[in-house]
């Protein structure tokens, strides 16, 4: 009886997570997808805040793919697994720290832009 709840609770928990993962992964997909689009058409527009933009929509969509990964490690059941995903994890957090370090600097310069801009006016 209590192995049979016990089982039924596995099953649950690994068809949620497995969910959970597509589910993200696939909402970082689509951020990324509507992030490109939009920078296409920034770029023929020429505006300024294209690499910003591109920046931000990168760095969610990497957000979401990167809560795709941790979740993937519910499943996990061999330690070479673990490892992998321990390495995409790491290696998913470094684009992001420098995908916000690169949003910091672009924010910067554009404010540094605005302000020469709007003292020659």
């Amino acid at each position: 009886m209590i192995a049979t709840v016990l089982h039924f609770l596995e099953d649950f928990v690994q068809t949620t997570a497995r969910f959970g993962i597509v589910f993200m992964e696939l909402i970082g997909i689509i951020i990324m997808l509507i992030t490109g689009v939009k920078a296409i058409i920034a770029y023929f527009r020429k505006e300024e805040d294209l690499v910003l933009n591109l920046a931000q929509g990168t760095a969610l969509a990497l957000e979401f793919k990167l809560g795709g990964e941790v979740l993937r490690t519910v499943i996990v059941r061999e330690w070479t697994e673990l490892a992998i995903i321990g390495a995409v994890i790491v290696l998913r957090g470094a684009m992001t720290l420098l995908l916000h370090w690169k949003i910091k600097t672009e924010k910067e310069r554009i404010g540094l832009v605005r302000s020469q801009h709007e003292s020659l006016k």
